[in-house]
Formats: structure tokens, C-alpha cells, sequence
């Protein structure tokens, strides 16, 4: 299985969808857990890594790092 390479403010499918219809999340912070946005309503949730690892789909927006 492919591990997927996501980085911070990407934006994410995942395999389930929001309660509020939406099914894209951006990534807001990152670290052991994962904080996500909602992007149809803004909540937002923290899952643990690993978690979050499973129930991605795939990546809708990769956010390019500005070159410093």
C-alpha cells in the first residue's frame, strides 16, 4: 500500500463525508495529530496520525511551500 505524502494547508478527501455534506478538508496543523477543516462549514477536528492516515482518500489540492 502507498503511503499518501500530504502536507500542511493541502486539501484532502477523505472517505467519509462531513455531516454537512462537504467531503473536503484542509490540513491546519500537523504533528502526532492532525487538526482538519472542515471546508464546507469550518469545524474543525483533531485525529491522531495514524488515524488520519487510514481514512484519507486522497489529496484534492496540494499547497505548493513558497521558495524563502
Amino acid at each position: 500500500m502507498e503511503e499518501k505524502q500530504f502536507g500542511l494547508n493541502d486539501v484532502v478527501e477523505m472517505k467519509k463525508s462531513h455531516p454537512c455534506g462537504a467531503n473536503a478538508w484542509k490540513v491546519i496543523r500537523m504533528g502526532m495529530d492532525i487538526r482538519i477543516k472542515c471546508e464546507g462549514c469550518g469545524h474543525s477536528v483533531l485525529i491522531p496520525r495514524k488515524e488520519f492516515s487510514r481514512k484519507i482518500k486522497k489529496i484534492l489540492v496540494k499547497h505548493e511551500a513558497e521558495a524563502e
